[in-house]
């Protein structure tokens, strides 16, 4: 079976290329017979497989439908569940890019009292069928991958990924971060951490669409 992909993906690429190359009508008989040879059943299948891993499809159209646009943002953070959470407003942007692939998103707030930056990508895998985000922010260097699902009953995303923690490398702590689409102007994202074996929110954020100026 032929592994290729470099070659695959050029296929790929190619063939949503306009045909601008191609030689006219009266192309000399040299120039026919010198013509790539059609492609075999198999390379035909791979490219195939290939232009359908990469095409945009109804849940990318969903991810700019929930979350293309401006924001206004409300920062619940819990240092302890058992006590109040410091409350900070923020804003947000989001944009479709790479032709509706991606989502990505830029957070500006304020963290521990100082300027906080974010940013996040959004988007959709067609071949493992399951939601992705990125985050990086000004204040880790580290970049966080999360994989997650979508419940249209309660129109909620659940992301899930292991996070290293900073007092102690080697361990991981268990992150489960929800949003749930209360509407086109309004979601609300989660961020819940377990540890020793409890699951407790440390974050809220409420995005509501800003007015258009």
């Amino acid at each position: 079976m032929k592994r290729s992909t470099p070659c695959l993906l050029a296929l790929a690429l190619a063939a949503t290329l306009p045909l601008a190359a191609q030689e006219p009508a009266t192309a000399t008989t040299e120039s026919a017979a010198t013509a790539a040879p059609a492609m075999d059943a198999e390379t035909q299948a791979m490219m195939e497989a290939w232009i359908k891993a990469g095409t945009p499809g109804p849940q990318h159209k969903q991810l700019a439908e929930h979350f293309v646009g401006d924001w206004n943002a409300k920062q619940s953070m819990w240092m302890d569940p058992a006590a109040p959470p410091s409350v900070q407003t923020a804003s947000s942007s989001s944009r479709a890019v790479l032709d509706g692939r991606q989502v990505r998103g830029e957070y500006a707030g304020t963290f521990m009292g100082q300027p906080f930056q974010g940013i996040s990508y959004t988007g959709y895998d067609n071949v493992t069928g399951r939601y992705t985000t990125t985050w990086t922010d000004s204040m880790s260097t580290a970049t966080m991958l999360a994989f997650g699902d979508y419940e249209p009953a309660t129109k909620t995303y659940t992301f899930k990924y292991d996070m290293p923690d900073p007092m102690q490398a080697t361990r991981l702590i268990p992150v489960r971060m929800t949003i749930r689409i209360d509407g086109p102007d309004r979601h609300v994202f989660e961020m819940h951490e377990t540890h020793d074996g409890k699951e407790a929110r440390t974050m809220q954020i409420e995005y509501t669409r800003a007015a258009k100026k």
